[in-house]
């Protein structure tokens, strides 16, 4: 139980951080959750469309369509057309929003690569398998 509560703790440290930050830059906090999904898009080549932001944030058609409206108005996301299928729309995060991002959230980033640093890279790699596991394992245990 000692992994279970330490997970929670960090998840409670990185959730206030990302309420801070949205605080700070005015955004909700699904907001800030929407440019996490699409940076993680783009760094994985996945073609990110509203259907499948809102799939992730568990929101429906009109939510998520307020919130692609919300954060294209504040010059964080554009609205693309494919070039595949001009019918589909692709979101991508504006430079804007990956300069605030790196602005409040880099001190913190570089603190978790100087940690890591400290690991040799087979804890490393066994550290990244019990995350992706845990990932895993929570994503269809929600309670009803």
């Amino acid at each position: 139980m000692r992994l279970v509560h330490l997970l929670r703790a960090v998840t409670v440290e990185f959730d206030l951080l990302g309420a801070e930050f949205a605080a700070r830059e005015g955004l909700h906090p699904t907001d800030v959750r929407a440019l996490v999904h699409l940076l993680d898009a783009a760094r994985g080549g996945t073609r990110a469309t509203p259907g499948w932001l809102g799939e992730r944030l568990r929101l429906n058609s009109a939510g998520t369509t307020a919130l692609v409206d919300r954060l294209e108005r504040l010059g964080l996301v554009r609205r693309d057309r494919d070039t595949e299928d001009r019918r589909r729309v692709l979101l991508r995060v504006e430079e804007k929003a990956v300069e605030l991002g790196w602005a409040f959230f880099g001190p913190v980033i570089d603190g978790v690569v100087t940690v890591a640093e400290g690991f040799e890279p087979d804890e490393l790699e066994t550290v990244r398998r019990f995350l992706t596991s845990v990932l895993d394992s929570t994503g269809g245990t929600r309670p009803e």
